[in-house]
């Protein structure tokens, strides 16, 4: 038995919590479920004022976002030294079709997509939140001979 059920929920930094929800709600279909706003860290007991957001992405899973008001403006998800296409956050969709779809959705609002790309057992689109958060859709195309 593993010792780690599932994933609780993935955290990022996001420039807006407002519209990081929205455009979340509007281009993937995920709901909003809650915010907190606090002043100070709960763990470092840091005098930061936050606010964090939790968005259902499904499967129950959660995605969260944390705006830093007080903080110096959010250059990069990624450090100078890491590459923007290596650290994503991949996300499973039912079809090629439905991937299809919502590139179709964020290319009609001028937000660039790459892809369709073929890794053979999958294909994905790529694509960036208004934070600078890479995203991947990814639908599997495998047969049962390749799993």
């Amino acid at each position: 038995m593993a010792l780690i059920e599932k994933i609780h929920h993935v955290a990022y930094r996001c420039k807006n919590a407002k519209q990081t929800v929205e455009w979340y709600q509007k281009y993937l279909d995920m709901d909003f479920i809650l915010a907190i706003a606090e002043n100070e860290v709960p763990s470092t007991k840091e005098p930061d004022p936050y606010m964090h957001i939790f968005i259902d992405i499904g499967g129950g899973n959660i995605l969260a976002f944390f705006e830093l008001p007080t903080r110096a403006e959010m250059l990069s998800p990624a450090d100078a030294n890491t590459p923007a296409w290596t650290q994503h956050l991949a996300l499973k969709v039912d079809s090629v079709d439905t991937m299809l779809k919502v590139k179709q959705k964020l290319e009609a609002d001028g937000i660039e997509v790459i892809g369709p790309t073929d890794h053979t057992i999958f294909k994905s689109i790529y694509f960036f939140d208004p934070s600078g958060h890479r995203l991947e859709l990814a639908a599997n195309t495998s047969t049962p001979e390749m799993d």
